[in-house]
């Protein structure tokens, strides 16, 4: 486990997915036809969205009893073998197609998967689509369509801190269980075994254990503002600070699973670290704000844009440290400061061949660099 003791809220009796932090990445575009297809869905899911915004606060009794039917139990084998206990995990309906979403790190793998709704009855899923560097996965069901009782996606992008939330799930297999808290922060950087961080990630207190992996995060008015996905702990169980992935990245990845089976992401192609007050010092920055370029990768669209990267080192009282390289202040007129802000941007509103202007202080003078995203590669 990494020394951070952060775990992917995993499916019970299946293998424990630790996740370790790592650097930035995003995808291509598809035919024009399959493009307008996926482009109908997101715009009908952000009308559902405005609507769902403006329903009324509902009690925890209400919430639970409006969700509950279109929250399911997700078995998953990985071995053919008889003696395979598989594992349990979490999942929604996402719509009257048979659509399930859950993490891909519930299913990821799987030879066999198995939900079981509310009434008992269970169905053999296929798997239709996985995106490890969100951990979204999508599985399709052949049920009857009483039992699709599709939940509402939330506007996540609208949650404060201390809001009251609540989790639905089948932590330790315990299938139908609710508990609540609120937000904890927003925007978190979650460490992921794809070898990417999922950015723009909810923090809540809501009790998340192993079986609520893919399980929904709601907010008071009953729709879904997250897929409740890992917990941070050094033993395993819930100790207080629990992740979900939120609804608005869900709402931009899920329709393009469906119609193409995986997320193409975009990426910069850099590698650094957040200006502290020590490397601010160093530098004669005024404010420790910003992200250092110590590396940039070979034909990447920041090597492409002409970003240089750190290209020497001093020491100063027994430390390291690398300079010369730009330092990114701003990206489209946002201000960075750190890192987080960088990946968010790119989560939230950018995909492949969009543009990205960035502002950079490089030889003690502001200038601006304008990138072209490009596929991320896979380098698992």
């Amino acid at each position: 486990m990494d020394k951070s003791g952060i775990f992917v809220g995993a499916t019970v009796g299946s293998i424990s997915v630790f996740i370790i932090f790592s650097a930035l990445f995003i995808i291509p575009t598809e035919s024009d036809e399959t493009t307008l297809e996926i482009q109908n869905q997101i715009d009908e899911i952000n009308e559902l969205i405005l609507t769902n915004s403006e329903s009324k606060i509902l009690s925890l009794t209400d919430i639970f009893e409006k969700a509950e039917p279109g929250v399911v139990r997700v078995n998953t084998q990985r071995n053919q073998t008889i003696n395979d206990v598989g594992g349990v995990g979490s999942g929604f309906v996402f719509d009257k197609r048979g659509h399930i979403i859950t993490n891909a790190h519930v299913i990821n793998d799987s030879t066999k998967t198995i939900v079981t709704f509310l009434d008992g009855r269970s169905y053999n899923a296929e798997i239709i689509g996985i995106d490890e560097y969100t951990d979204i996965g999508v599985i399709k069901v052949n049920a009857d369509l009483k039992l699709l009782q599709p939940l509402s996606l939330g506007d996540s992008s609208n949650l404060k801190v201390g809001e009251p939330i609540t989790a639905i799930g089948n932590p330790f297999g315990l299938s139908g269980s609710m508990t609540s808290g609120i937000i904890s922060q927003m925007g978190r950087l979650l460490p992921s075994g794809s070898g990417y961080s999922i950015p723009d990630v909810i923090q809540t207190d809501a009790a998340i254990n192993p079986g609520n992996s893919g399980g929904p995060l709601l907010n008071m008015r009953g729709d879904i503002v997250g897929i409740n996905t890992a917990i941070q702990s050094t033993t395993g169980e819930f100790t207080g600070v629990g992740f979900a992935i939120p609804s608005q990245t869900v709402a931009k990845i899920v329709p393009t699973l469906i119609s193409e089976g995986e997320y193409n992401h975009p990426w910069i192609g850099i590698s650094g670290r957040d200006i502290d007050p020590d490397m601010a010092k160093v530098l004669g920055l005024e404010d420790a704000l910003g992200f250092l370029v110590i590396t940039v990768v070979e034909d990447s669209p920041a090597w492409d844009a002409g970003l240089i990267g750190s290209d020497k080192t001093i020491e100063v009282e027994g430390r390291e440290y690398s300079i010369g390289g730009d330092i990114i202040t701003a990206v489209d007129g946002i201000d960075v400061r750190k890192i987080d802000d960088i990946l968010i941007h790119l989560q939230r509103v950018k995909t492949v061949g969009d543009e990205m202007d960035l502002e950079i202080l490089r030889d003690n003078r502001t200038t601006n660099v304008t990138i072209v995203l490009q596929e991320r590669p896979n380098w698992k």
